[in-house]
């Protein structure tokens, strides 16, 4: 094992507090992953463990067909949907799932949640797709998060009567993706209780998505 697991059992056990803290989970439901640079390994949570429960010490090693390399616990049942991922999308270095209320309100109803807010088209730079109804157990989700975003621009798919899965650079990026999910969904559910919600105009939407994705914020590289 390299010098790189160690921070990454420390960041994805931290992780986890935050879907605890956004509320995005209950109980023992949802799960953060993260890829170990310069390996064909991630760090996932364990199977049923209570969140108050975790801690570095109990995240899991796994290859990336999934098999627990380091750890004393059996993975996440989504562990097959996490290697997937991994394997078929080299550019992702953190996946989450989770529950959340009125993202997954959309997912029940197989819908997309339509971009009609600037801070959608800024974290997501157009709607958040419905991906396919697929049981938990082997690698069907993880095929159809692949299949409905490696031609997106969607960090975030709703899996359909299931819920939300979300990639990112890393782990704390997958988990923003989850949030601002949640976030979104819920205010576009009570747009439309009042009415349709007005359409923004495609080259809007991709003038703001450029804005937030390489000017907003610090980036002392350009300093």
């Amino acid at each position: 094992m390299n010098a790189n697991i160690d921070p990454i059992r420390h960041q994805v056990s931290e992780l986890h507090q935050e879907l605890v803290r956004y509320d995005l989970v209950v109980w023992t439901a949802g799960n953060v992953s993260a890829r170990i640079p310069g390996e064909d390994l991630f760090v996932i949570k364990p199977s049923g463990v209570p969140y108050d429960e975790l801690s570095p010490q109990s995240m899991i090693v796994c290859d990336l067909d999934g098999n627990v390399v380091e750890g004393d616990h059996s993975p996440s049942s989504d562990t097959a949907a996490h290697a997937y991922v991994y394997r078929h999308m080299p550019e992702v270095g953190g996946v989450v799932h989770t529950h959340s209320t009125f993202a997954c309100a959309w997912a029940a109803r197989g819908e997309a949640v339509p971009c009609v807010l600037t801070a959608m088209a800024d974290e997501f730079g157009a709607e958040i797709p419905i991906g396919p109804f697929a049981l938990i157990g082997d690698d069907s989700i993880g095929r159809g998060i692949v299949d409905t975003l490696k031609s997106h621009r969607s960090p975030a798919v709703l899996m359909r009567n299931h819920g939300v899965f979300t990639i990112g650079k890393d782990a704390k990026a997958a988990v923003k993706a989850a949030v601002m999910c949640e976030d979104v969904a819920r205010t576009v559910h009570i747009s439309r209780q009042l009415g349709e919600p007005l359409p923004i105009a495609q080259a809007d939407i991709d003038s703001l998505h450029f804005r937030y994705q390489n000017v907003y914020g610090q980036h002392p590289e350009a300093r």
